[in-house]
C-alpha cells in the first residue's frame, strides 16, 4: 500500500477537484460507442450524471450496463463518441487526477494478499497522498467503515470475510476515496435485505452531499425507491430515461425484459412496485 501511495504522491502538480454546484455535469457520455473485440456493446449512448443525483442503470443481462459504467470511469476506451469527466475529456486527466474525481466499485472485489480490512479501506485514500487532504485520511477511513457497518471487522483479513462483508468493505474503500463521482456496479448483489437498503441510503446521502452517483441495479424496486433517474438499457442502447415513476411502465419493462410485469404504486409512498406477472 505504501508503494501505491508513493505512486500517487509523485504527481505533485495534480489539479485537485473543487466542489461542484448542484446540477453540474460530473460525467458525460456523448454518442458513445464501445466494442469488445468485434462485438458492438454500446451504440450511440448519451448520458449525463450531475452533482446531487442518483442515476440507476437497469436492464436485462447483456444490455451494456457494466460496459457503460466502465466507459464512464474511463476504464474502457470509447470506440466512438466522447467521455467527459468534470467538464473535460476523460483522456485529458492524468491517472492520479482521474482518481481524485471518480471512484469505482467493480462487481467483485478480490485481493491476492490477506490485507486487514482497515488497510483495504485505507487504499481508497491513496489518490490524496501528498495533498493537504491527506490529513483527513484517518477520519475518512473511520467514517466510511462506520457507514458501511464494517468497523468491527477492522483487523480481520479481507480474505476471511463472507461475500456480503467483502462487498461492504469494497464500498467503504470507495467512500473513503471521497471522489465527487461514484460509479457502483451491482453494489447490492451479494447483500441481504438490510444491507441492500443501507447501500442505497448511502447513495442518497452522497447525492445530498453534492456527489453524482451512477449505480447498476437489477432490483427495479430499489431503483424506483432511491434513484432520481433510471436509464433503461437494451441491446447497447438507451430504451428510456427519466424519473422511475415515468419510465417504469408495464409495457416498456415487459418489452425490454421479455417478461410480462405489473407496475403499481406503493400504497403508502406511491413509489412504483414492479413484479412479474404470475398465474398464481
Amino acid at each position: 500500500m505504501k508503494a501505491l501511495r508513493r505512486l500517487f504522491a509523485a504527481g505533485t502538480d495534480r489539479e485537485l477537484p473543487v466542489p461542484a454546484a448542484p446540477g453540474t455535469p460530473l460525467a458525460e457520455a456523448a454518442a458513445l460507442s464501445v466494442r469488445l473485440g468485434r462485438r458492438p456493446v454500446l451504440d450511440a449512448v448519451d448520458l449525463t450524471a450531475r452533482a446531487g443525483e442518483v442515476v440507476a442503470l437497469v436492464g436485462p443481462n447483456g444490455a451494456g450496463k457494466s460496459t457503460l459504467l466502465a466507459a464512464l470511469a474511463a476504464d474502457l476506451p470509447a470506440g466512438g463518441g466522447e467521455i467527459r469527466i468534470d467538464g473535460r475529456p476523460a483522456a485529458s486527466w492524468s491517472p492520479p487526477e482521474l482518481a481524485l474525481r471518480r471512484a469505482v466499485l467493480p462487481q467483485s472485489a478480490t485481493l491476492s494478499f490477506p490485507f486487514p480490512v482497515e488497510d483495504v479501506v485505507r487504499m481508497g485514500r491513496a489518490p490524496w497522498a501528498g495533498t493537504a487532504e491527506e490529513d483527513e485520511d484517518d477520519a475518512a477511513v473511520a467514517a466510511a467503515m462506520e457507514a458501511t457497518e464494517v468497523t468491527r471487522f477492522a483487523a480481520r483479513p479481507f480474505s476471511a470475510l463472507s461475500g456480503g462483508e467483502r462487498a461492504r468493505v469494497a464500498l467503504a474503500r470507495v467512500l473513503a476515496q471521497r471522489a465527487p463521482l461514484l460509479l457502483l456496479d451491482e453494489p447490492t448483489a451479494a447483500l441481504d435485505l438490510r444491507h441492500q437498503e443501507l447501500v442505497l441510503r448511502i447513495c442518497r446521502e452522497r447525492a445530498a452531499a453534492g456527489d453524482a452517483v451512477v449505480v447498476v441495479l437489477h432490483d427495479l424496486g430499489l431503483a424506483a425507491a432511491y434513484a432520481d433517474r433510471a436509464v433503461v438499457l437494451r441491446d447497447g442502447r438507451i430504451a428510456a430515461a427519466g424519473p422511475p415513476a415515468e419510465v417504469f411502465t408495464g409495457a416498456l419493462l415487459g418489452e425490454v425484459y421479455r417478461q410480462p410485469v405489473e407496475v403499481f404504486p406503493h400504497p403508502r409512498t406511491g413509489v412504483p412496485l414492479v413484479v412479474p406477472e404470475r398465474k398464481r
